[in-house]
């Protein structure tokens, strides 16, 4: 049985085009996870399913040595056991199971499985059907994201399936001539200043005016474009009532508008229409202040604007070769909207 890794790369086909048959079934109360594979010679019941679920064990008759894809790589099976299971309330049986170690997967449906009830196999549903006391049944597979292994008997899984590796393992595979992609996790910490490098240190002193902490107060001046905001005609202004909050969150609120107040961001509104501020909170547990102009924008106009072509845009390029991108802090705050539409 072939599986790609889940680390794999994610293709844009339909994911019953390269996924096995997976579901989910019940065994001693527990759910189990069960792959039906036409290419194995026999049902086969993992190692630590049978070690978790306590299942009665017994000496195969005809032991015998499975073969994987590797030359060499053979495994010994000598035990079986007696499973019961049951998919859903209408389906149940009970079948010998070979033991082996696995962690594709608890139990495998192999052939044994399948010529015994005669399964018929849609290959573009990826579904089994056969009859089973009188009645028609189709088992359907799980999506792909469903694929690991329920935590119901794996909750002390062994390292043996995880994709880590040790500092140690990891230096001996980068001595060995092959190519390998390593990811490495970095974070910043706030009292970590930003190191500059020192070929910049010259530039950056030279323009400090335009990397300032914080932004200058007062709005901007009035550009030559007016951006103001049209609303469809004959629209009902909507007035929406604001938001319940805590004490805590309307005194943040409180606290953030008389701050924008005193730099000169925010004034008295002068519109007609009412729409509610609300607090969300962020990762560092800070608050963001928001405004939900859902309602209004609803009837507001749309501005249309034809997107430069591409081919114009690196024509402006020139022979640029140094490129930048800084960053625009409160970018909002920067645009000044005609008076009266504030």
């Amino acid at each position: 049985m072939l599986r790609r890794n889940c680390l794999a790369p994610k293709s844009t086909e339909a994911w019953q085009k390269t996924s096995l048959f997976s579901s989910t079934c019940t065994v001693k109360g527990k759910i189990c996870r069960f792959v039906i594979d036409s290419g194995c010679s026999a049902n086969v019941v993992s190692e630590e399913a049978v070690k978790k679920l306590d299942l009665t064990t017994e000496t195969h008759p005809h032991p015998y040595r499975l073969l994987w894809m590797q030359t060499g790589a053979e495994v010994l099976v000598s035990k079986r056991t007696l499973l019961s299971l049951s998919i859903g309330s209408f389906y149940k049986d009970t079948l010998y199971c070979d033991i082996a170690p696995m962690d594709v997967s608890h139990i495998i449906l192999g052939r044994p499985w399948q010529y015994d009830h005669e399964v018929m196999y849609n290959g573009k549903q990826n579904t089994h059907s056969f009859m089973f006391e009188g009645r028609k049944i189709t088992l359907l597979p799980s999506p792909e994201p469903d694929i690991a292994i329920p935590k119901s008997i794996h909750q002390n899984s062994s390292k043996q399936g995880l994709l880590i590796i040790s500092k140690s393992q990891f230096e001996e595979e980068i001595r060995e001539h092959c190519l390998i992609f390593a990811l490495v996790a970095t974070y910043a910490t706030s009292d970590r200043a930003m190191e500059v490098p020192t070929e910049f240190s010259a530039l950056i002193t030279e323009f400090q005016d335009l990397f300032p902490d914080e932004l200058p107060a007062g709005l901007p001046p009035l550009r030559d474009i007016q951006h103001h905001i049209d609303i469809v005609p004959n629209a009902s202004l909507p007035n929406r009532a604001r938001y319940r909050m805590s004490p805590e969150e309307h005194e943040e609120l409180r606290r953030q508008v008389e701050g924008l107040l005193l730099k000169g961001y925010i004034q008295e509104s002068l519109s007609p229409c009412a729409v509610p501020a609300l607090l969300i909170p962020k990762k560092d547990k800070t608050w963001r202040m928001c405004v939900d102009s859902r309602a209004i924008n609803q009837i507001t106009t749309r501005y249309r604007f034809p997107i430069p072509r591409l081919d114009d845009l690196l024509d402006q390029i020139g022979k640029a070769s140094i490129f930048t991108k800084l960053e625009l802090k409160s970018g909002y705050h920067q645009i000044r909207i005609r008076p009266g539409d504030e």
